[in-house]
């Protein structure tokens, strides 16, 4: 307690140093360290008697003021000698104090306010003055013996007047701004600018609204995506997640805990294909002439369905319906209906419809979809070994699309991208098995093109995106061009992971996509290092600069860029690799 002798002393300035001296309020509060603090208390000047010097703690330093408040983003003053008076300081965040990207806190009431700095730019009349424009994250209370923040929360209630004083957020502010609290989560980093507080992703609210993962290419993506799919599969070993794998790489990252499918393997039967998917693979023609030979196909694939024995008892049999059908039975009907017609000229549709199927069935490239073994009802069977039910400790399946034809690449992914959103659909009175369904090269089957729509893989990933939540199928897009993606598609991605981004294009398109309170953090992505981003949205309590984690060898995908300088310098059987090369290339086998 004060001494007694204070009851009695009107004097100010008696009082004053008195109450620095013992300094029995909340720190950083009323009175902060005068002797750092150039507006407040000089030594020396008329104020009190010159106190000697007690050793910063730096979070107590005020670093500059209030100017004006607007919404979600306000004006400072910032104090360079200030700032510059923390450089020495052992914790990071206080020594890096003022940065662009750097936290503040200001003092409302019993909370805090903390927010992070977007711009700094030099005060145009007063020297050693900055100019910061600011961005609200958030408010925390204040514990009353140390006043460091607890019970952080996203949003403001009360807003700070002009000439409110501003403090450096430190270190253990920090940790309690990014401590992930009791909701299911997976840390993948550590916070940027400290080296131990570690970045968490929130599981349920991250799939729960999509996620989408950015980044130019060589930026550590496939390696950061592949972290990020382990831990989720650490905390979840019974889960269900369907990756589309379009170069390959990441069997090699799953080799212990996924289920690997090439096109030796996956075994996708043909008839799972709906009605336009058909039409995308069997039609050649354009305009009137494929809507001519979309109806023949129409009816014909109807029949076939019809003779299936899976068909019987069926009273609402469409031509959607995933009934198994022998192609021969539809090329068999094509042939009978083109029997009926009156002129031998009216054929050609008939003809372009046979003449494609059989030349599908001839081809050895399609035989992982069109061959004849695909004919038994295998559907229940396929569902259960791409979805994983049961796991069988494997949660994740990789489906390696690399060795399908280039034509019907996007048929493929339709198919699987429609399976599991119609599995979603028709078991909704089921107990329930969330699917997360995994894009690698997002833009390719989502592009930002006007016929986007018309194709059925950006049909059925533009659902998901928008309907998928509601039927438990939560959608990962991960793409180098963000700005080639579909609009509508990046928009319903409720977290956002942005790794250094080149494209000035890219750049501003995802800052369009990004919540405002995130803004000042996206300006600096054009700057972040390798394996370096930025995660803002639902799957974190304030947005974050993260360093990510580095991945075991064994984990990792088979993605490094090739090492010029030495394997330049490599030589001797070169006639071997070409002719083994050349045979893999001739029978289309790996």
């Amino acid at each position: 307690g004060l001494p007694a002798v204070l009851t009695v002393a009107p004097d100010f300035r008696f009082l004053k140093e008195r109450l620095v001296q013992h300094r029995p309020l909340a720190k950083g509060t009323e009175f902060m360290d005068f002797q750092a603090s150039s507006s407040v208390f000089q030594p020396g000047s008329d104020v009190g008697p010159t106190i000697a010097p007690r050793p910063s703690r730096g979070v107590d330093t005020q670093i500059g003021l209030v100017l004006d408040i607007s919404g979600s983003s306000s004006r400072i003053l910032l104090d360079a000698a200030a700032i510059q008076s923390l450089a020495s300081q052992s914790d990071p965040s206080l020594s890096g104090a003022g940065q662009v990207g750097g936290q503040i806190k200001v003092k409302v009431g019993t909370s805090w306010l903390v927010a992070n700095i977007r711009t700094l730019s030099k005060h145009p009349d007063t020297a050693g003055k900055v100019i910061a424009m600011i961005d609200f994250l958030g408010e925390g209370d204040e514990e009353r013996l140390t006043g460091k923040i607890y019970n952080f929360r996203r949003g403001v209630t009360r807003y700070p007047f002009p000439d409110a004083a501003v403090f450096p957020a430190s270190s253990d502010d920090m940790r309690q701004l990014y401590a992930a609290d009791d909701r299911a989560n997976i840390e993948i980093g550590t916070v940027y600018p400290t080296s131990d507080i570690r970045g968490a992703l929130y599981v349920d609210a991250m799939l729960g609204k999509h996620f989408a993962l950015l980044g130019s290419t060589g930026t550590g993506k496939s390696t950061s995506a592949a972290l990020i799919l382990h831990r989720i599969c650490e905390l979840a070993p019974q889960g269900h997640i369907v990756m589309i794998d379009p170069h390959g790489e990441y069997s090699a990252a799953f080799k212990t805990n996924g289920a690997l499918y090439d096109v030796t393997n996956l075994a996708m039967p043909y008839w799972l294909m709906n009605f336009e998917e058909h039409c995308e693979v069997f039609l050649t023609t354009q305009g009137n002439e494929r809507q001519e030979d979309a109806d023949i196909l129409s009816k014909c694939l109807l029949a076939a369905r019809a003779k299936s024995r899976a068909a019987e008892g069926i009273a609402k049999l469409t031509v959607d319906s995933p009934i198994p059908y022998l192609l021969s039975d539809l090329t068999t009907i094509i042939t009978a209906e083109m029997g009926k017609l009156d002129k031998a000229g009216e054929n050609a549709p008939y003809m372009r419809l046979k003449t494609k199927i059989d030349e599908i069935k001839a081809d050895p490239r399609y035989t992982f979809m069109f061959s004849g073994m695909m004919v038994a009802d295998t559907m229940a069977e396929f569902l259960s070994r791409i979805f994983r039910l049961p796991g069988d400790g494997k949660p994740i399946s990789i489906i390696d699309v690399s060795g399908v034809p280039s034509d019907i690449t996007s048929v493929v992914v339709a198919v699987l991208s429609r399976m599991v959103f119609d599995y979603a659909i028709w078991s909704r009175n089921e107990p329930q098995r969330p699917i997360l369904l995994v894009c690698e090269e997002a833009h390719r089957y989502v592009p930002a093109e006007r016929d986007a729509h018309k194709s059925s893989v950006g049909k059925i990933l533009g659902r998901i995106a928008k309907e998928g939540r509601k039927y438990g199928v939560s959608l990962g897009l991960i793409t180098q061009r963000p700005s080639d993606l579909a609009e509508g598609v990046l928009s319903q991605c409720g977290t956002i992971i942005a790794m250094r981004l080149n494209n000035d294009r890219d750049q501003a398109f995802v800052k369009a996509a990004m919540p405002e309170g995130a803004r000042g953090f996206l300006d600096t992505i054009p700057a972040l290092r390798n394996r370096e981003c930025i995660i803002c949205g639902e799957g974190v309590s304030i947005p974050i600069r993260v360093a990510m984690d580095e991945l075991e060898e064994q984990k990792r995908p088979a993605s490094s860029d090739p090492l010029f300088s030495e394997l330049w310098q490599q030589t001797g059987g070169e006639e071997e690799i070409v002719a083994r090369v050349v045979k893999r290339w001739r029978s289309q086998g790996k």
